[in-house]
């Protein structure tokens, strides 16, 4: 017989929780524990440049693109069953990347880890809500789940300076082994099934669309980061948006659609899809400036500079807690409110940073407080609002937009100069020469490619001068 959670959860709901955990810090510290691999990675396969290229890229790629597919099986072929099959690949492909002997491989076994994560944090998002009926304990569960999903990327940086010490690059793959195998052996006794009463036969048009919009419009994003506007840059992110109509279209015309499109009628589900894209895009952007102005301004090694990002992403896990034991009591929209003014408060103490790293972590440390609430409850309000028998799609639209979020967040990273401009409007554009932007574009842009050499990301910057005078420059406006 089928567990059924109780109205409120006990022990074994709350230890459920904490195995599901364990994919979603996975999912994100794989997005970045590579970058530190890269060099002694080269070495080893000597990519060229374009693989290169697709080994940091695919995986993002395959998770964005995967995300509605696989949340529509959950709901159809149950939850708990995708979850444990991604668990499977997962850790196959981590052991394939880990020991392959081209670098063609090695894109390969990332694309499948990008499409196995892609069925892990749906599939997770959307069992929390069938273990957690209580509304105030089901909202403290998605605040960890987030925390730990979140945390993840934080520590990526250290835990790949660490294994990067003792071991050699694979080692940065091997780690999805035993936390994988935890859950898929505890999974099945932990975790109840979930799925639709009904199920209805998979639309394979749809599927295709559905991986090719994400991709191809964060592929767009990102090329235009790396090479500036371009027709061909362009181009490919306006054909993301034309299938993305397509995909609208076919899902409107179908009786049994792979996106239930109804969801956006509901105006706390739209409302809080787009506060996540928002948010994203704070999110990626800032982590990305401020590990940029640790590494290439003070001059501090990818571990420190990790060490000195800790302190934010411990702040965002206290007030997490905080707001999720407020929730039922205070209104989300006063929480929200009040997390907004730190929010506000946080980039206007970044604008005075200095060679201190304090005042920038500072910064960060209320910016993210001020996020905390909009993640915690944007991501329950989405959960809440869709109907239970499609939490799965409305966890992967939310998750699809903070993807998106993210996307242009490090596009916007990746060009300070743009930033300053937004800030400060033509003063700043005044005071960077337009060769001196180019320049410090080449240094952050061009490091991914230049690491085929074998030197560390940061001694491969073309121009660090210029790289670290106009990163200085765009937080003192």
């Amino acid at each position: 017989m089928a567990h059924k959670p109780p109205a409120r959860a006990g022990v074994r709901e709350w230890t459920a929780l904490a195995v599901l955990g364990v994919p979603a810090v996975l999912v994100m510290m794989n997005m970045s524990v590579l970058y530190l691999a890269l060099p002694s990675l080269s070495a080893d396969l000597e990519p060229d440049g374009p693989q290169l290229l697709w080994i940091t890229d695919i995986y993002g790629f395959m998770v964005a693109g995967s995300l509605v597919t696989m949340g529509t099986l959950g709901d159809r072929l149950g939850h708990r069953r995708i979850l444990l099959v991604g668990a499977v690949a997962f850790t196959g492909a981590s052991v394939i990347a880990a020991y392959t002997p081209s670098a063609g491989l090695l894109i390969a076994a990332r694309a499948v880890q990008g499409v196995a994560a892609a069925a892990l944090a749906p599939s997770s998002l959307a069992l929390i809500r069938t273990l957690f009926v209580d509304v105030r304990q089901r909202t403290l569960a998605i605040t960890i789940w987030m925390m730990a999903f979140m945390g993840g990327g934080a520590l990526g940086p250290l835990v790949g300076g660490v294994l990067l010490e003792y071991f050699w690059w694979g080692a940065v793959f091997l780690l999805a082994v035993p936390t994988m195998a935890l859950l898929l052996v505890t999974g099945p006794f932990l975790i109840p099934e979930s799925r639709a009463s009904a199920s209805g036969r998979l639309d394979a048009v749809s599927v295709v669309l559905s991986l090719l919009t994400p991709v191809t419009i964060v592929f767009g994003i990102k090329d235009l980061a790396v090479h500036g506007f371009a027709l061909p840059s362009a181009g490919v992110l306006v054909a993301g948006l034309g299938i993305g109509a397509v995909f609208v279209r076919r899902q409107r015309r179908l009786s049994n659609p792979l996106l239930d499109l109804g969801l956006f009628r509901i105006p706390a589900f739209a409302v809080s899809v787009t506060g996540m894209v928002l948010v994203g895009i704070v999110l990626f952007g800032t982590s990305l400036l401020t590990s940029q102005y640790l590494q290439l301004v003070l001059g501090l090694s990818p571990l420190k500079a990790g060490l000195w990002q800790l302190p934010t992403a411990v702040t965002g896990t206290v007030v997490a807690l905080v707001v999720s034991g407020l929730t039922g009591r205070i209104r989300p929209a006063v929480l929200m409110s009040a997390g907004a003014t730190f929010a506000v408060i946080g980039p206007i103490l970044l604008t005075q940073v200095d060679r201190d790293p304090v005042i920038l972590v500072s910064g960060s440390v209320l910016l993210f407080a001020g996020l905390t609430p909009f993640m915690a409850l944007g991501t329950n309000l989405v959960l809440g609002a869709a109907p239970p028998e499609r939490a799965g799609a409305a966890s992967a639209i939310s998750e699809t937009g903070a993807e998106l979020g993210g996307a242009l967040g490090v596009e916007a990273g990746l060009d300070p100069a743009q930033v300053g401009e937004l800030l400060t409007g033509d003063a700043f554009a005044a005071e960077v020469r337009a060769d001196e932007r180019r320049a410090a574009q080449r240094g952050i842009r061009g490091v991914p490619a230049l690491v085929i050499d074998g030197a560390p990301p940061v001694s491969a910057v073309q121009e660090p001068a210029a790289l670290a005078s106009l990163l200085e420059r765009a937080t003192r406006f």
